[in-house]
């Protein structure tokens, strides 16, 4: 029988609920079907907390905090949706796409695509900040896979699931600023990776166009994010282990 986890009282905007001890605000918010928007965090993966669209407002705190790096605490009162958050939001996305060359209409997730989605949950509707639209080239060297870095938003899911999940740690985030790029075996084409294991786990996760199949059309690709909690619940529970090798 498993233990039952302490309980604290939290709000959400004057609405009180229960929340686990250990759990963050994110979380918390989500089992109570509060929507908070985000991109880089996923269930199943460590907490990176660097797309920052998750963020709230505390109680007798000024600053924004990020919603899935803050822990819950007793009589915590957070504050998801205002006006300030509101635009605290919209500008971060419409950075997201003024750093890359996100042109929906010929992508191959136009329709699928998280990055998207958030960005008419903002209501952005267009792009206040130049477009700095840098040329990067493809990676179509894998026989299945294919990067496109223009749309990447470093968002490090790819990293995380291939070096928490599989263990193969093929993806890592190379240089810094506005030159950081995703990269594979210490900058080498993702066809030559030795540590490759073609799980396809990174693929699934990628919350953009950036990684998919090759040969997908426009809007043909579909990604597959929630599979990595069911992982991830699996192998700490040990459901694949059989019994008779505990004893």
């Amino acid at each position: 029988m498993r233990e039952r986890r302490p309980t604290l009282d939290v709000s959400f905007d004057g609405v009180e609920v229960e929340a686990f001890g250990g759990e963050s605000v994110l979380q918390c918010a989500r089992r109570h079907q509060i929507e908070i928007p985000s991109l880089c965090y996923l269930e199943g993966l460590s907490v990176w907390g660097g797309c920052r669209v998750c963020v709230v407002e505390v109680a007798e705190d000024p600053r924004p905090r990020p919603a899935c790096a803050t822990p819950v605490t007793a009589d915590m009162e957070v504050t998801t949706h205002s006006p300030r958050l509101k635009e605290y939001r919209k500008a971060i996305v419409e950075l997201l796409f003024a750093e890359g060359n996100h042109v929906c209409a010929v992508c191959v997730s136009n329709g699928n695509c998280e990055l998207q989605d958030v960005a008419v949950s903002v209501g952005m509707d267009h792009v206040r900040y130049e477009s700095r639209s840098p040329l990067r080239l493809i990676d179509a060297s894998h026989p299945k896979y294919l990067f496109d870095p223009n749309r990447c938003i470093l968002c490090t899911r790819c990293v995380r699931v291939c070096d928490e999940i599989e263990g193969a740690h093929v993806w890592d985030i190379g240089s810094r600023g506005q030159h950081a790029v995703l990269t594979t075996d210490l900058n080498q084409p993702w066809g030559e990776s030795s540590s490759c294991t073609w799980c396809g786990k990174c693929v699934a996760v990628c919350p953009t166009g950036s990684l998919s199949y090759q040969g997908s059309a426009v809007g043909e690709m579909q990604h597959h994010p929630d599979m990595i909690a069911r992982l991830a619940t699996a192998r700490r529970e040990g459901e694949w282990i059989d019994p008779e090798e505990l004893s």
